[in-house]
């Protein structure tokens, strides 16, 4: 499999790094045709996202890997301006299964910062897309991308590595789905406008929330963040007469002193009669004081709790991650015996073909010596030796060249092939004893009738 991976990612490389060997999207097509310019490439997939940018290639010509890896290293760094040491520093290769297993270990989200986040998958799909529509995707990269999706979703569908939240913002919104049986009825208030509460917004809209409120110290960001996802915008002095509305409240300020006190939350409780409100805090130190969660109606978790239960679920997902990882070994395993399998195919076929040549030959020269009047027998008899001869002439020959050489390892394998090692298997086995036909119907001879009785009485004792 002439299949090779180069690459940097999360693990290998600091953010700068990463920031300046990364394409933008509207680049490449020009940098999949400029890499496929390469005398050592034929096909070219480019992944770049926010923790990786990986090239992956099928590779022509006689080329050794290191040289193939030099190559693809000074094209990486001369296309965005860095030097080939500073790469190298950063960069990974892989060849052959060892590129097939990574491929399908990123696609299944193994190889990611958070174990088994399923974005990546559709990322790699759109990568390969580009290159598909770009035209530098053959038969051979087509064959073996199909296959990565296939193990892929394999993966994602036969393991729960995907399952549990191994995020605080993720594990707050999935809390709101245990609470609620319809979060399209919810109405949320979202207190704070940073990047957690902006990945909260995100995961309650995918989450099917359609009503959410952002209260926030200043409006303008507020309003903002809530332009994204068709919010609405309030202050934090607005919080005590939103609460009445809101049935999931995630709060996650830089406040030095909680926003949320018992008395507005009971106040809000009244008027919702007692409706139940899920509350998250998520700040440190905490936005909404821990006596909230005295009150009847309200499920308070900190951002303990979320961490417990972000802790639990990266330990499932490692778990998963193990039988995932011996899924992935044996799918490319199967993959290369299909590979193997494949390039016999041609030499079986043109094996058969030849033997079926030797065939047509054999019978049409009987066909004409029966027309002659030549005895059927001794036409088939020759029939069958010409046949024989023939296809026997060139195993014959390459055996004893082998033997000459002294390759007892080529004479062992065209045993084999040839099948001899069963056919003397066969020779050697044992023949069980059985009574002829003639010996069964055979009647009772006259000496047989003269037996006395008591001779014939032992002979079946012995034979019982």
């Amino acid at each position: 499999m002439n299949f090779l991976v180069l690459g940097i990612n999360h693990t290998t490389a600091a953010v700068d790094v990463r920031e300046r060997v990364a394409f933008a999207p509207e680049q490449v097509p020009e940098a999949l045709e400029a890499l496929c310019g390469l005398s050592s490439v034929e096909n070219a997939v480019i992944l770049s996202t926010c923790n990786r940018t990986e090239v992956y290639v099928t590779s022509c010509g006689d080329y050794a890997l290191s040289e193939q890896v030099t190559r693809i290293a000074e094209w990486l760094a001369n296309y965005h301006h860095l030097s080939v040491d500073e790469l190298r520093t950063a960069a990974y290769h892989f060849q052959a299964e060892h590129a097939l297993e990574h491929v399908v270990r990123v696609a299944s989200g193994l190889d990611s910062m958070v174990l088994g986040e399923p974005q990546i998958f559709g990322q790699l799909k759109s990568a390969f897309a580009v290159s598909v529509n770009t035209g530098v995707v053959g038969a051979e990269l087509n064959r073996l991308f199909q296959r990565i999706f296939a193990l892929a979703k394999r993966v994602r569908t036969d393991t729960a590595i995907g399952e549990n939240p191994v995020s605080v913002a993720y594990a707050a919104v999935d809390l709101a789905g245990h609470i609620f049986t319809d979060l399209g009825t919810c109405h949320a208030l979202l207190v704070g406008a940073g990047e957690t509460i902006e990945l909260v917004t995100r995961h309650l809209i995918e989450a099917g929330v359609e009503r959410i409120t952002i209260a926030n110290r200043t409006l303008d960001r507020a309003r903002e963040l809530a332009q994204k996802f068709g919010a609405d915008a309030v202050l934090l002095a607005d919080i005590p007469e939103q609460l009445q509305h809101a049935d999931i409240v995630i709060s996650s300020t830089a406040s030095q002193l909680p926003i949320l006190g018992k008395g507005a939350v009971e106040r809000a409780l009244k008027k919702r009669k007692h409706r139940p409100i899920l509350m998250v805090d998520i700040a440190v130190p905490r936005d909404i004081e821990p006596e909230v969660g005295d009150l009847r109606d309200v499920y308070l978790y900190s951002v303990d709790d979320l961490h417990d239960i972000v802790d639990k679920n990266l330990r499932n997902r490692h778990s998963e991650a193990r039988k995932a990882d011996l899924m992935i070994a044996e799918g490319v395993q199967a993959y290369l015996e299909e590979l193997r399998s494949m390039a016999a195919v041609d030499s079986v076929r043109e094996y058969r073909r030849m033997a079926e040549q030797l065939r047509q030959q054999e019978l049409d020269r009987a066909l004409r010596a029966l027309s002659r009047g030549d005895d059927p027998q001794v036409v088939v008899a020759h029939l069958a030796r010409g046949i024989t001869n023939k296809l026997i002439h060139a195993p014959t020959a390459g055996l004893k060249q082998a033997s000459i050489a002294g390759r007892q390892d080529l004479l062992l394998n065209a045993r084999r092939l040839l099948g001899l090692e069963q056919a003397e298997s066969d020779t050697r086995r044992p023949a069980k004893p059985a009574a002829t036909k003639a010996a069964v119907e055979a009647p009772a001879s006259a000496a047989d009738k003269e037996r006395p009785t008591s001779s014939t009485s032992t002979s079946r004792r012995t034979l019982q």
